[in-house]
């Protein structure tokens, strides 16, 4: 069940595509647990991690993220600026996941700062900010606010993914196979 649920909505980022994806799949937690320490061990050679952030009573909300690619987003002194506006006062990896954690407890909505852990461009993330998710130039995987050809053809490669690992996955296509290496 989890490995289909990263198919289906975090193929970009096992493909290398994205940063990070979040997705949510039913609470079963028993079983989950389970589930996630066999599929950590698949992806942490890989570069990859897969992390509860927040469990719900009828939903685990789970992220998959590039380690490397994460932390060298967060050392970025632009999006540090924005996460310091946020609230975050640590930029680390661990550091910066424990207080987006803590910011999806306390808010009644997602924090909107997310994008950065997702990949997405930060002036797309500033903008979506700033406009409070209204008047974007186009919207696919996010909202774009800055290059809408750029941003077209990007929402065009993550949705060919998808679709290549359904496929791929359907077929019988491990997920260790379908995990590109860092």
């Amino acid at each position: 069940m989890l490995e289909r649920a990263l198919i289906a909505y975090a193929s970009p980022t096992l493909a290398r595509l994205k940063a990070g994806s979040l997705f949510a799949v039913p609470c079963e937690c028993a079983a989950l647990a389970g589930d996630l320490r066999r599929v950590n061990d698949i992806l942490r050679p890989r570069g990859l991690r897969l992390i509860v952030l927040r469990r719900e009573p009828q939903r685990t909300l789970l992220y998959l993220y590039r380690e490397q690619t994460l932390a060298d987003s967060l050392a970025r002194e632009d999006v540090q600026a924005l996460l310091a506006a946020c609230g975050y006062q640590s930029f680390g990896v661990s550091m910066a996941l424990s207080t987006l954690r803590r910011r999806l407890d306390e808010a009644p909505c997602f924090p909107h700062e997310i994008g950065v852990f997702l990949g997405y461009p930060l002036e797309d993330v500033i903008g979506f900010i700033r406009n409070g998710g209204r008047n974007c130039l186009c919207s696919g995987c996010w909202k774009a606010y800055a290059n809408e050809c750029e941003a077209r053809r990007t929402f065009a490669r993550l949705n060919k993914c998808r679709a290549v690992y359904a496929r791929l996955f359907a077929e019988g296509r491990p997920l260790a196979r379908l995990t590109v290496r860092t």
